[in-house]
């Protein structure tokens, strides 16, 4: 997340650890989260009793709160642009979706931000008011495809080419299904669906100036807003600087074009496919990391520091060949005294890219070492996997609840399957002679049916 230049500061989001576990259903690792203590309700009867109320797709809810948080609430802790809870609900200067989901039900403010079946309720009622503003009627609210332009407003109010980006995702989670673990391993599902969004004025809406705009080839552009960074350079380029935005890719593009921002990155980069995204050219000085600013190049992440799943190996790749290209273009050392994060820039007080982020695998794949061998922890924030081969039931992780995670006769680089999760993370790991990991229950005392032993 980016930090505005000295005496102009964003709002620092500070998150708790994110412990449950989920995933979509082509197979890619989904984000782990932790629901207030609040939330003794159901999460599925709050998707379903919302979407009834306020006449909104129940999946097109789910969608949405996938593609901003992956199910997150954080704790009623704030996103960069001061959003909250699974539904994104944001109050800063240029957005109110929180305060208007207050007028619109009968829950406070507070509890919209503390509790996930309230803020879930409310993002349905700032929906349904969008859709009635744009002229969704009752004959067509039941279309997933309809609503598209809304969702896109939802997300990402002021940019066509953000709203784009935005409401893409959202279909995106439509098209592939969900199937994700909150608190207490209740899954969360939805079905993959056959869409063909109508989009409307969105239709033509692509990065604004691609041709020729960008300073990296591959990267779309989108600038920011001409008051969210400095004209100009004050400094040579000599550090590349890492961040997580914090929330989603496209709803951090639209906060770089928002006047109240005051920040601003050069490069945002989206977590499913390790698209880039240009804001601000690398001639001009970004306010993303106050005393830095000057002498760096700055790279946002989507996601956020607590869920470690955003953190997807196309990301990684994406992020380091962009890196190189930086490197190599001002002769910046591929080292970690060049390449930081946010936390580690002086005068700061972020803590992005936060503990999960693997830097030696990033560093690995930045000098150009083949992707090195690295253990994604894709089961969940609590997971740590072990780097050694093991022949026994050596304890590895601990799963949300009881079970216990144990390691013993997996053939290397096939997928570890349990209880609905699949776990690429051995794939990552040296082979010592073919065998890594396989999944044992510590209750009762035995291996899974059909796992070998060794």
């Amino acid at each position: 997340m980016p930090s505005a230049p000295p005496l102009r500061r964003a709002r620092a989001a500070l998150l708790g650890m994110a412990l449950a576990t989920s995933l979509v259903l082509t197979g890619q690792p989904a984000a782990a989260t932790h629901p207030s203590p609040s939330a003794a309700a159901s999460v599925n009867d709050a998707f379903a009793r919302a979407a009834r109320a306020y006449d909104v797709p129940r999946d097109l809810l789910v969608a949405v709160a996938y593609a901003e948080t992956r199910l997150a609430d954080h704790r009623g802790r704030p996103s960069q642009d001061n959003g909250f809870g699974m539904m994104h609900l944001v109050s800063n200067p240029a957005r109110h979706t929180l305060e208007q989901a207050a007028r619109l039900t009968t829950a406070t403010v507070a509890e919209l931000k503390h509790d996930p079946a309230a803020n879930i309720r409310g993002g349905a009622a700032v929906l349904r008011a969008m859709a009635d503003e744009s002229g969704l009627r009752a004959a067509g609210r039941h279309r997933l495809d309809a609503w598209y332009p809304v969702a896109a407003r939802y997300g990402a109010p002021g940019s066509d080419t953000a709203g784009r980006l935005y409401a893409d995702a959202v279909y995106d989670v439509l098209e592939q299904g969900v199937r994700a673990h909150v608190a207490g391993g209740e899954e969360v599902r939805i079905a993959p669906h056959r869409v063909n969004p109508r989009r409307g004025k969105y239709a033509e809406a692509a990065a604004e100036g691609l041709a020729g705009a960008v300073d990296y080839p591959p990267a779309l552009w989108s600038a920011a807003y001409a008051g969210n960074y400095t004209a100009g350079r004050s400094s040579a380029v000599t550090t590349v600087v890492l961040h997580v935005t914090q929330g989603s890719y496209a709803g951090a593009i639209s906060w770089f074009k928002d006047p109240a921002a005051k920040v601003s990155a050069h490069y945002v980069i989206r977590s499913s496919d390790g698209q880039v995204t240009q804001t601000v050219r690398e001639r001009d000085t970004a306010w993303h990391a106050r005393s830095a600013n000057p002498y760096s190049v700055g790279i946002e992440h989507e996601g956020y520091v607590s869920t470690p799943s955003w953190f997807t190996d196309s990301m990684y790749r994406s992020s380091a060949a962009l890196t190189r290209h930086l490197t190599d273009r001002y002769g910046i050392p591929r080292d970690r005294a060049h390449i930081v994060g946010h936390s580690e820039v002086p005068g700061n007080d972020h803590t992005d890219p936060g503990p999960y982020w693997d830097w030696s695998y990033y560093m690995s794949l930045v000098r150009g070492e083949g992707g090195g061998t690295t253990s994604f922890p894709t089961w969940g924030a609590d997971v740590s996997i072990r780097r050694q081969a093991t022949t026994d039931s050596t304890r590895v992780a601990t799963l949300p609840g009881p079970t216990t995670v144990r390691v013993g006769c997996q053939v290397h680089g096939q997928l570890v399957t349990y209880d609905g999760h699949s776990n690429d993370a051995w794939s990552y790991l040296p082979d010592y002679g073919g065998y890594i990991s396989n999944i044992f229950i510590d209750v009762p005392d035995a291996w899974l049916p059909g796992v070998p032993t060794c």
